[in-house]
């Protein structure tokens, strides 16, 4: 099970940001789902300093139409950096010079909407021989320890593939996708299965596939294999599945709150939870919520 090879150090990590965003339309019609901030920091953002936290330093984002103003975030908008140094607003400008700093950002176009594996595939070239993580950065986590990092640590004692999960409650098992599992040590397992939405009775484990993976370049030559799935699509997960028939693939449980930035009531519950932690907004809104309960 266990590598004893020294692996090669994940610098790279691929975030999927081409899906239409169509449960919030019609704020999405024209901008992008991954630029709805959580207070003030967009969703991708939010990923991708994760990433960097990580040790990620080269982030390769997935595009497709309409996602332009992610592009522009990650750049520099020097018309904007000249009104604030004039406005003497040192605070804003150094925030807005250092998003454009995180990281070196490449952008690909997917030009079909083929699914998340066909995202992933179309970074191949990017990627090349190298482990490289994949981020869904509707999966915000709120974990004591950074999610990204921790299925990073678990890749480079065993180099092979990881992949995120959560325990979530019974109710949740049928949202996702849930593995069916070997308990190795403390939060890592092996994966023996994946099933996507289990009834109840059918589900293996209360172990859902959330935020993202570490893989290995092997997947390119089995996701250019993987048929075409639900919806027309080609599915990493079902990808990673054709991989486990050639290595073994583990899991990192992650511990913490789970707030699914792709719906709306997982929008609002993550911009509450935020707010009430904020500096300085924590103490009026706290007010405010207790006017509305009373």
């Amino acid at each position: 099970m266990k590598s004893n090879t020294q692996p090669h150090k994940v610098t790279k990590a691929i975030i999927p940001v081409a899906g239409y965003g169509t449960r919030f339309l019609p704020a999405t019609k024209a901008q992008p789902k991954e630029m709805l901030p959580v207070i003030d920091r967009p969703a991708v953002q939010i990923a991708v300093e994760e990433a960097v936290k990580s040790g990620i330093t080269d982030i390769i984002l997935i595009t497709g139409q309409s996602k332009r103003a992610i592009e522009d975030h990650f750049d520099r908008n020097t018309d904007l950096e000249l009104r604030l140094r004039q406005a003497k607003k040192s605070k804003e400008l150094a925030e807005i010079i250092a998003v454009s700093e995180l990281a070196n950002f490449v952008y690909i176009r997917q030009r079909k909407a083929l699914g998340n594996g066909h995202a992933v595939l179309c970074a191949e070239n990017v990627i090349g021989h190298e482990p490289f993580a994949v981020i869904w950065p509707d999966d915000y986590i709120v974990s004591k320890k950074i999610c990204i990092k921790q299925m990073i640590d678990v890749y480079n004692e065993y180099t092979s593939p990881v992949i995120g999960v959560l325990a979530v409650p019974r109710s949740d098992i049928t949202k996702y996708g849930i593995i069916k599992n070997k308990h190795i040590k403390e939060n890592i397992h092996e994966v023996l299965g994946i099933i996507e939405k289990p009834d109840l009775e059918n589900a293996p484990s209360n172990l859902a596939v959330l935020k993202g993976y570490v893989l290995t370049p092997d997947i390119f030559a089995v996701l250019k294999h993987t048929r075409a799935g639900k919806g027309g699509e080609i599915w990493l997960a079902d990808a990673v599945l054709n991989l486990m028939k050639k290595q073994s693939v583990f899991a990192c449980e992650f511990s913490g709150t789970i707030y699914d930035l792709g719906s709306k009531l997982g929008w609002l519950k993550a911009n509450i939870a935020e707010g009430l932690k904020h500096d300085s907004l924590g103490t009026e809104l706290r007010k405010y919520l207790r006017s509305l309960v009373r």
